[in-house]
């Protein structure tokens, strides 16, 4: 199976980091059943991998155990939000495709 999940959360509320973990645990279970997965960071969600990928951050544990199932973030949504740097600095592919 393929599958992509899309997290357009931004990091902003309690129920954001419930929707980025939810993306992550659903990622994983595609992951562990052996399925070809892909995480994608867009609009505001670009923002969760800078802020998973601070060892002291709640989620962090998760985010390593799907880092491998993460396809990009938007490079646009990326600007507009202001993470480019941070995304690069973190090695997450900024992506500009649209189809």
């Amino acid at each position: 199976m393929k599958a992509a999940i899309v997290v357009l959360a931004d990091t902003e509320t309690h129920e954001a980091l419930g929707r980025a973990v939810n993306a992550m645990v659903t990622a994983l279970d595609f992951k562990e059943a052996g399925d070809d997965v892909q995480l994608i960071f867009d609009g505001g969600g670009t923002r969760w991998p800078p802020a998973l990928a601070d060892k002291d951050h709640q989620a962090h544990n998760l985010y390593e155990r799907v880092q491998d199932t993460i396809r990009g973030a938007c490079s646009y949504c990326a600007d507009a939000f202001e993470t480019t740097d941070a995304l690069n600095d973190i090695g997450v592919e900024l992506l500009d495709e649209y189809k």
